[in-house]
């Protein structure tokens, strides 16, 4: 995932839902990087994960309102990886991330697509939704980007969402469908090169408007 959204990262970065920081680790050579969640356990693995890096920081961060100490700043890369289904008033929180990039800063942006999957993996997840490209595009522009790049992403895990998930109503991926989704993530790569393009995420780069 990281190598397909490398080119779009910049230098003073704010990643929104870090998590443990599987993705924040490739994040620590950057000029600032401040790493943000809203579960206290995770805020203190990650202080605790990253400690020593004066260039990093951990600080609490709800969508759309909550933006606390991070009030007034402005970074030129706000990176969003599935998140935004999770938030009630996604509308409102693109808004809200809009305002927290500097003039021509990027949101590199990654949600569950395909509106079809829905079912019981994505509501046991706290999932509101699954975008259509044509929908997530539409709605970035009306919050203040300009679309500069869409493109899914992960085709080879459509199969067994959609049968865990529509068909058999699993809360949970089963443990071995992970180990075959680990032996297909070389495939990441290869999909590339399809003349025609389908996924389970949408990966959605937007540009603060002027």
């Amino acid at each position: 995932m990281f190598d397909r959204l490398r080119r779009w990262i910049g230098r003073r970065v704010l990643e929104i839902g870090s998590g443990i920081g599987n993705l924040s680790a490739f994040l620590v050579d950057r000029e600032r990087l401040v790493l943000t969640d809203t579960r206290e356990e995770y805020l203190a693995r990650l202080r605790a994960r990253f400690a020593g890096r004066r260039n990093v920081s951990v600080a609490r961060l709800n969508l759309p309102d909550d933006h606390g100490a991070l009030a007034g700043q402005r970074f030129d890369t706000i990176i969003c990886l599935n998140v935004l289904e999770h938030v009630a008033d996604d509308r409102g929180s693109l808004a809200q991330i809009r305002a927290m990039l500097a003039p021509g800063g990027r949101l590199v942006l990654l949600v569950p697509a395909l509106p079809a999957l829905y079912g019981s993996m994505d509501r046991e997840l706290g999932h509101h939704r699954r975008y259509k490209r044509g929908v997530l595009a539409d709605l970035l522009r009306a919050t203040g980007f300009n679309v500069a790049h869409t493109e899914y992403f992960n085709l080879a895990g459509v199969p067994g969402w959609w049968l865990a998930g529509r068909v058999l109503r699993r809360p949970m991926i089963p443990a071995g469908s992970l180990k075959l989704y680990d032996v297909l993530v070389p495939l990441f790569r290869l999909e590339r090169l399809l003349p025609w393009r389908v996924g389970q995420s949408l990966i959605a780069i937007g540009e603060a408007a002027a």
